[in-house]
């Protein structure tokens, strides 16, 4: 559903029947406008709570209350609205008066249609060059605001700054943005604004782990009436009419979409146009946050047997010792290296080479999991980082690890097959050390004591002073 382009409203009040209709046959032959007929002030007054008007068009000599009080209560409880006089009086002081008072012009009756449809025309053009600078000075400030998109480079932060633009943009108060981590299978995420702790735990059991939202299938900025988010506002207990979906998405992984509530104002278009600038800004961000981890990746990722690099393994040891230290966890560094790898170069070229460590990198995929680390350290050397794995997990894992590699048959030259073995050190926090250097260490030098006691077997770090 989009926003219809709003209508100009007219009021016409007059006590003569005869006069009313002569104004609005006039104006039905004018712009395309909304005409409403009134008998009284009161009755104007009326039409004017119930929705609000571009201009009164008012007799002053009324029974009740007079065009001059009406136009004082206008000027009073509708600033926004003009106000025209229509005046049978052979003098023009009481339309002086009026003009004073902050009426925008007078006309004599009897009504002439021509001059009425011109000076409908002259401000209701006035009011929309108005409004069209209002609009330009929305856009700019809204494009200015749209800045602190420019430095975001994780598209969490991407969602959760558009959204607070679009808020504070609309001067709406509640708002939510669904998106996927791209970098988390089959992971989604939520941000929400204006939304107590109790709503906040419901919403995200009901739209992260039941997934009620296919995001995909939002496509156009729009206001709908109803939609499975609506429903799970409700099922959470918050009381919801329209909300204004927003889709954002990127190049290529990144996909999400904000809704704002309508919280009892309905969208104009105006805010639909400043909501695109905000969207626009945001895909431009979400594909430069796309581009960032594409480069950062490929600055991590080894390029013979695309795995995680050194680089990659030091940064990840750093976090995983902190996040060890933090929850008290333990953490075990498993440091491989292939035996006897150079009689492979060197009867099968370092092609061969290649492909084998390559082969090899997949086969040690398929022993650890999402959460750990895996990494070529340099040449036929790999570390293993495995998280929340004390010492005799690790050892397991690395003995499962050795007895898989030498149960594989590697791709060799010339149609050959060959057979490879590897040398295990194993070494955890907190029990050998609580340093990522002395984890390296440690384990580097408990994968030589494997070697130098006759290779394809794991050692620990305890057996070093053995």
């Amino acid at each position: 559903m989009t926003v219809e382009p709003r209508r100009p409203r007219v009021v016409v009040v007059d006590d003569s029947r005869m006069d009313r209709e002569r104004a609005a046959d006039a104006l039905g032959s004018g712009p395309e406008l909304r005409v409403e007929l009134c008998g009284s002030a009161e009755e104007a007054l009326e039409a004017l709570r119930r929705e609000p008007a571009d201009l009164v068009l008012s007799d002053l000599t009324m029974p009740g209350i007079s065009g001059l009080d009406l136009l004082e209560r206008i000027r009073r409880e509708h600033p926004g609205t003009d106000f025209v006089v229509l005046t049978g009086h052979a003098s023009v002081d009481s339309a002086v008066r009026a003009l004073r008072m902050g009426a925008t012009d007078y006309l004599r009756k009897p009504i002439q249609p021509e001059e009425l449809v011109l000076v409908v025309q002259r401000l209701l053009a006035g009011r929309a060059l108005v409004e069209e600078n209002t609009r330009l000075r929305d856009v700019l400030r809204t494009v200015e605001a749209c800045r602190a998109l420019a430095p975001c480079l994780e598209p969490g932060e991407v969602y959760a700054v558009a959204l607070d633009l679009l808020l504070k943009g609309l001067a709406r108060r509640r708002g939510i943005a669904l998106f996927h981590r791209s970098a988390f299978a089959l992971s989604d995420a939520l941000v929400m604004r204006g939304f107590d702790e109790a709503e906040e735990n419901r919403l995200h059991n009901l739209l992260v782990d039941e997934k009620r939202v296919d995001l995909e299938g939002i496509h156009e900025t729009a206001v709908t009436p109803r939609s499975p988010v609506q429903s799970a506002l409700r099922q959470a207990g918050v009381e919801v009419e329209r909300l204004l979906a927003v889709p954002v998405r990127g190049d290529e992984n990144e996909a999400g979409v904000l809704w704002v509530l309508e919280d009892g104002r309905p969208f104009e278009e105006s805010e639909l146009e400043r909501t695109r600038i905000v969207a626009g800004h945001a895909a431009i961000s979400l594909r430069n946050a796309e581009q960032y981890h594409r480069a950062k990746e490929r600055a991590f990722i080894d390029d013979v047997t695309e795995l995680y690099n050194v680089r990659y393994l030091l940064l990840a040891a750093d976090h995983e010792i902190r996040r060890a230290e933090r929850y008290g966890t333990e953490l075990s560094m498993l440091f491989l290296d292939l035996d006897r790898f150079k009689l492979v170069n060197d009867r099968y070229g370092h092609l061969v080479g290649s492909r084998a460590l390559r082969q090899l990198g997949g086969v040690l995929a398929g022993c650890v999991r999402q959460v750990d680390t895996l990494a070529r350290y340099g040449g036929d050397e790999f570390t293993i980082l495995l998280v929340d794995t004390g010492h005799a997990d690790a050892a397991y894992v690395a003995e499962r690890i050795r007895a898989t590699v030498a149960d594989t048959w590697f791709e060799g030259g010339r149609g050959e097959s060959m057979r490879l073995t590897l040398s295990i050190g194993v070494a955890t926090y907190p029990l050998h050390g609580r340093t990522r250097e002395a984890l390296l260490d440690l384990s580097d030098k408990a994968m030589y004591r494997a070697k130098s006691v006759g290779r394809n077997r794991v050692c620990s770090a305890s057996e070093l002073g053995s």
